[in-house]
């Protein structure tokens, strides 16, 4: 992506992301229609308190392999292909041991996190036994993911989409399968996640070892380096902790939603699922521009960072719009797929939510990108920043706000939240910019 056309480069490589992202959000969403109707509410709300909990770590771990991403991004750009090898090993070795080592705190600790987060006590059981079956296979969603970033890193962000497609419709036949088929209730929705998970990274492995030599670790290959270890640590925590803040900060608000019962808590994440399929889109977009913006960084290709940010908002501009209009017009049918019809104050908790948010998507688009764009060229630190200064004003304001607006609260924090941080975001965004354009006039000087 160091040479081209920048548009055709950003929207190729974004849409096995997003559709990645999508079925991704599949896993959970189908977890919760199936569990909703074929269960019951509760067992829905059960499956929801759990989410932002598993949330908070299993991203904790995407964060660390994003990290590594733009690292792998950077060194094949500069064609640095033995870095590039020692690179993959030592992190994937380092982050299988730490993937375990967190799995082996989380599992017991799972109902004590749950009765932090003031879940209803009629669902507590049900969300602990979700919690910790997933906490036990969350070894598969790192290698996934870790693989994917990989090789996301050298340009191909479609093998990594397939075999999740597989693995989600796989998810979807284990989920009606485990949940009519057995009593395991809750507990199989969770099941069917992990085994559906575990096949994902198989196939990514079996790809690499017959297409990718540069990925392939053989015998006398894996190469375990403290001070690349390091390295990667310095880089990748912050992107680490930029995930985990962010869905910590969900977790806290989600905790000012639970003590207004299950109703509530149902009528809410039914909302937010609506809206993680907008996020994917966001997301995926924002994960291409930062490949895009490590590999012209490490080929020093100045001039294409600013062309391929501006591309990027143009496209997320006009999706939000778009999806904004639909899930205003709609929104009333897409709460209904997660909960029949004869529950109102879910459906009025669920439209409210979509209706307020539905113009509010182009704030959240705008970070994103830049967001993207400052992991790519190594600024990890102000997208760690901009990411507290968004939680802190969102949870700040949901404590403030929920108790006494109720689902308006959530939908006035989560804005303030995106407003300050598009702010924040874009003086640094100008500050970048200058200073590129000042180390370009120094160099045409030099050079003269």
């Amino acid at each position: 992506m160091t040479e081209g056309k920048i548009s055709r480069q950003i929207v190729v490589f974004s849409i096995p992301i997003i559709l990645g992202n999508i079925f991704q959000q599949l896993y959970n969403t189908t977890d919760a229609i199936i569990v909703g109707r074929l269960i019951g509410k509760d067992a829905f709300a059960a499956v929801s308190v759990a989410n932002p909990i598993m949330s908070v770590v299993l991203f904790f771990l995407v964060g660390l392999t994003m990290g590594v991403g733009v690292l792998l991004s950077q060194q094949y750009g500069a064609g640095q292909r033995d870095k590039f090898r020692v690179q993959f090993s030592t992190g994937l070795i380092g982050g299988i041991v730490f993937t375990l080592a967190v799995a082996a705190v989380c599992i017991p600790l799972s109902g004590l996190m749950l009765r932090a987060a003031q879940t209803p006590g009629e669902i507590l059981e049900s969300a602990r036994q979700y919690l910790q079956i997933v906490f036990g296979g969350m070894i598969f969603s790192f290698l996934y993911n870790y693989y994917a970033s990989a090789l996301r890193s050298i340009g191909d962000s479609r093998t990594a989409f397939l075999y999740l497609v597989l693995s989600s419709v796989l998810n979807i036949v284990l989920d009606i399968a485990l949940i009519t088929g057995t009593t395991l209730g809750v507990a199989a929705a969770a099941l069917a996640t992990v085994l559906s998970q575990a096949v994902s990274f198989v196939l990514c492995v079996f790809y690499v070892r017959k297409r990718v030599p540069m990925l392939r670790l053989g015998k006398g290959q894996w190469i375990f380096e403290k001070r690349i270890l390091k390295d990667t640590v310095v880089f990748s925590w912050a992107a680490a902790l930029q995930q985990t803040v962010l869905y910590f900060g969900r977790l806290l608000i989600q905790g000012t939603v639970n003590v207004h019962g299950t109703d509530m808590i149902t009528g809410y994440n039914a909302a937010i699922r609506i809206e993680s399929f907008i996020m994917a889109f966001i997301d995926g977009t924002s994960a291409a521009l930062a490949i895009f913006a490590g590999q012209n960084v490490g080929a020093g290709q100045w001039k294409r960072l600013k062309q391929g940010l501006y591309r990027t908002f143009l496209m997320n501009a006009v999706y939000v719009l778009i999806t904004g209009v639909a899930m205003f017009v709609f929104a009333g049918g897409m709460i209904s797929l997660f909960v029949d019809e004869s529950s109102p104050e879910i459906l009025r908790v669920g439209i409210t939510y979509l209706r307020v948010m539905a113009g509010c998507y182009l704030f959240c688009s705008l970070l994103s990108a830049m967001q993207g764009f400052f992991r790519g060229v190594g600024l990890v630190k102000i997208t760690m920043i901009a990411t507290m200064l968004q939680m802190g004003v969102r949870c700040l304001l949901a404590l403030i706000l929920v108790p006494r607006l109720e689902i308006w609260g959530v939908c006035i924090s989560v804005i303030a939240g995106w407003l300050a941080v598009c702010m924040f975001n874009g003086t640094n965004c100008v500050k970048y910019f200058r200073q590129l354009a000042k180390k370009q006039g120094e160099f045409q000087t030099v050079k003269h």
